[in-house]
């Protein structure tokens, strides 16, 4: 039997619910055991670094566990890539889909991603990208 790759693309949202308890977490952690390819972009990684810092900066959280989160997102399941969506996809989905700028990348980046890897599912928690996502014909893990 030919088993399909499971590709997961995760957006920022997934990744902090993986990292921070919250009512996705289990669904994060779960996809995260999940065997396949589980991708991870640079701006993913900018966005939650961010997150991460401003929490260790506002002394809500040692700087010991601050390092095992940077060390879990170095060191955790997913490859990381760096790709840029090109302009001109960028401009056809924002005619389409009201997203702020991160969520208009992520599913343009989902997209571009999707010719290589007809299997690519999106994970995120992110209400407006998820729409855009399933308008997209984009497969969801998780419908909110």
């Amino acid at each position: 039997m030919n088993e399909r790759l499971t590709v997961v693309y995760w957006d920022s949202t997934a990744l902090l619910s993986y990292l921070f308890k919250d009512c996705y977490s289990d669904i994060a952690m779960e996809k995260a055991r999940q065997k396949g390819v589980h991708l991870l972009t640079t701006l993913s990684i900018a966005e939650v670094f961010t997150v991460i810092s401003r929490i260790q900066k506002e002394q809500l959280m040692p700087e010991l566990m601050a390092n095992s989160l940077f060390d879990m997102l170095e060191f955790g399941p997913w490859s990381r890539l760096n790709i840029v969506p090109d302009t001109i996809s960028l401009r056809e989905l924002a005619g389409r889909w009201s997203l702020r700028g991160a969520g208009l990348w992520h599913l343009a980046t989902a997209k571009t991603l999707q010719k290589e890897f007809p299997e690519l599912m999106i994970l995120t928690f992110d209400k407006e990208l998820a729409m855009a996502s399933k308008g997209e014909k984009l497969k969801l893990i998780v419908a909110l």
